[in-house]
């Protein structure tokens, strides 16, 4: 998948370099919700991706359990946390909050060398910094200390390709002043931005929104933030999607993750295959003459054979000057 397309036609991509602290990459999104069991074994069946650790005696010092009920309680199942390995958690706490970032959990040694610290973000949504030395990657547990390993027989067969965290997307009442705040506490720029006017995807009429997208200096660690349009041409009986999002989740939250496959069309006939047995389902596809736009917009990189691949598996295809994104959205995963 290529990287998030710059949208607007007035957008200059430019790369200030302006992060507060040395963000490395997305390290985990944490999940709260009533039954993590049953949850934990459907998101491992139908994304291919099967279960390395688990914590069932303790649990990460920032959890606790009457939060996390009235969390589930107002929410549903969805995402508390997402997690950013930064070069140094101490370092990258300090900076946020100096520079305007509201305090959730202060800096707490794991063991190991491994820290962890978290602030508010948007919403009941937290950004959580964990960083810890090189060295520690030899460390037994695969996620972080306390945690154990979990014994997958026959896992190997259990991966349909997705690699790794693309993007987050929350979605909000308004960007202004929720934007500002993420950009002035992580330093981090805005690579991208759309508004209603350049959505290009099946459910455009239904799902009007204006976006922004913040990257690290890397552009490896994507921050994405949207808002509701109101007052755009729509079917009376038609819900936007965003605005949905907003009254159905209880205000402000983590609308997707965007997981990164470097062969979609196979990974997306994978997870098809299991969505019947209890795996996700996809959202309708785009009508048919979608693709007459994509054999202009993306013809001179995608064969016939591809685009007609992506037609038959409902594939929405964008193209900006980093190249061409295949893209597609689940129904809702969770229980709202």
């Amino acid at each position: 998948m290529a990287s998030s397309p710059a949208g607007h036609p007035s957008f200059v991509r430019v790369n200030p370099r302006s992060d507060r602290f040395h963000a490395l990459t997305f390290h985990h999104v944490e999940l709260w919700c009533a039954d993590a069991a049953s949850a934990a074994g459907r998101f491992s069946f139908a994304l291919g991706v099967p279960a390395a650790a688990d914590a069932s005696t303790a649990s990460l010092p920032s959890f606790s359990a009457p939060s996390a009920r009235r969390f589930a309680a107002d929410h549903g199942l969805a995402v508390r946390a997402v997690g950013v390995r930064v070069a140094d958690t101490e370092e990258a706490f300090r900076a946020s909050v100096d520079a305007g970032a509201r305090l959730a959990f202060e800096p707490v040694e794991l063991g190991l060398g491994f820290r962890l610290a978290e602030v508010e973000l948007y919403g009941d949504v937290v950004l959580r910094y964990v960083s810890y030395p090189d060295a520690a990657t030899t460390y037994d547990a695969p996620f972080l200390p306390g945690f154990e390993n979990v014994s997958n027989q026959g896992a190997r067969a259990l991966d349909y390709g997705l690699s790794r965290i693309d993007h987050v997307v929350g979605i909000v009442p308004k960007l202004d002043p929720v934007a500002p705040y993420m950009a002035g506490f992580t330093g981090f720029h805005e690579i991208a931005e759309f508004t209603a006017e350049d959505a290009m995807t099946s459910t455009a009429a239904e799902s009007a929104l204006n976006t922004v997208v913040l990257a690290n200096n890397s552009e490896n660690v994507l921050l994405v933030l949207s808002e509701p349009v109101h007052g755009t041409e729509q079917r009376r009986d038609q819900i936007h999607v965003i605005q949905a999002y907003l009254d159905h989740h209880g205000g402000p939250g983590v609308q997707h993750v965007a997981l990164a496959s470097d062969d979609m069309l196979r990974t997306l006939r994978e997870m098809r295959a299991r969505s019947a047995m209890g795996g996700f389902e996809f959202l309708a596809p785009p009508p048919p003459n979608y693709y007459e736009g994509v054999r202009r917009r993306a013809g001179d990189v995608l064969s016939e054979a591809q685009i007609n691949e992506c037609k038959e598996l409902g594939v929405l295809v964008d193209r900006d000057d980093q190249g061409v994104l295949l893209q597609i959205f689940t129904k809702p995963v969770g229980d709202r």
